[in-house]
């Protein structure tokens, strides 16, 4: 005999483009984002009874999404991921949980002749805003923030040494190295308990994810990375210190190597050590550094 042990589905990949246009000034702002629904609930047989009355179609779903964007605003990412999540708990009876991804795509507005330009705009990189919820029926609102996809390099201010060696280690010491990353952060909220309480705190959301990203940046720049790990640390600490609604903030960043390359051979051209200006950089195998850094308090694993 079987059971179904887990059930969830819904809609991947839902591209979806919102401008809103200002008459006055002309000024026009728009929003392109991909989402993703998955509902639980009272669906088990749907499963083993082939009983589709408990299904809310995919299509729907998708529909749903289109009518909720031209309903609402879409913005910040976090808002609509709630709006998102508590239509379909209020208004189906059987479901009991949504899981909603928002992933905000970059546009950027063009500066033309020294202005920004009120319609034109372009990528300025494949960084990404992502936004995680579960909307839970009778528990209330999780939310996760993130930031993926942001390519950063430093050519110095980097060091790593002081680290356990033996018969297995052959990396040497630097005290002088390129550090590059795609730095992927996130944090996660306190509990909502209403889409009510999202809507009242909406302004907090944009000015986390500002603060993190400049965070992000500032310390990555400024710091005297002894090592990825203590670096991320650092990032993560400021973070909690800047929005006091945020329980965790989570690093994971690989480390992407650049390694120098011995011309020696040439004529006895230096390219080592500090006389090292022409690099190999690599794509793998590279160093993966995770952490989550939580409110002091019992240590828990999220």
């Amino acid at each position: 005999m079987s059971q179904l042990g887990y059930a969830r589905y819904g809609k991947d990949n839902i591209r979806l483009y919102k401008v809103d246009k200002d008459a006055k000034t002309g000024i026009q702002t728009v929003v392109e984002m991909t989402v993703c629904i998955l509902l639980e609930g009272d669906i088990e047989t749907s499963y083993t009874q082939a009983d589709n009355s408990v299904i809310v179609a995919t299509d729907t779903q998708k529909q749903t999404c289109y009518i909720l964007a031209k309903q609402n605003p879409v913005t910040p990412p976090e808002l609509f991921a709630s709006i998102v999540g508590t239509h379909f708990i209020e208004t189906y009876s059987h479901i009991h949980a949504a899981h909603v991804k928002i992933i905000q795509h970059r546009w950027t507005r063009m500066t033309v002749n020294g202005k920004p330009h009120p319609h034109s705009f372009f990528r300025d990189g494949e960084e990404i805003r992502v936004v995680e919820s579960v909307t839970r029926e009778n528990e209330g609102i999780s939310i996760r923030s993130k930031i993926e996809k942001l390519l950063v390099l430093k050519s110095t201010g980097s060091a790593f040494y002081g680290f356990h060696r033996d018969a297995y280690t052959q990396l040497p010491e630097t005290w002088d190295r390129i550090l590059s990353t795609e730095v992927e952060a996130g944090w996660k909220w306190k509990t909502f308990s209403s889409l009510s309480e999202v809507r009242s705190g909406a302004s907090k959301f944009d000015e986390a994810w500002t603060a993190a990203r400049e965070i992000t940046l500032k310390t990555f720049a400024t710091d005297n990375s002894a090592s990825v790990q203590n670096t991320m640390y650092k990032m993560c600490d400021q973070i909690l210190a800047a929005v006091p609604l945020v329980e965790a903030v989570d690093y994971s960043l690989p480390n992407k190597h650049y390694f120098e390359i011995d011309l020696s051979w040439h004529k006895g051209l230096k390219n080592t050590g500090k006389d090292a200006t022409v690099f190999a950089p690599q794509s793998d195998p590279n160093g993966l550094i995770q952490c989550t850094v939580t409110r002091k308090g019992p240590k828990s694993k999220l």
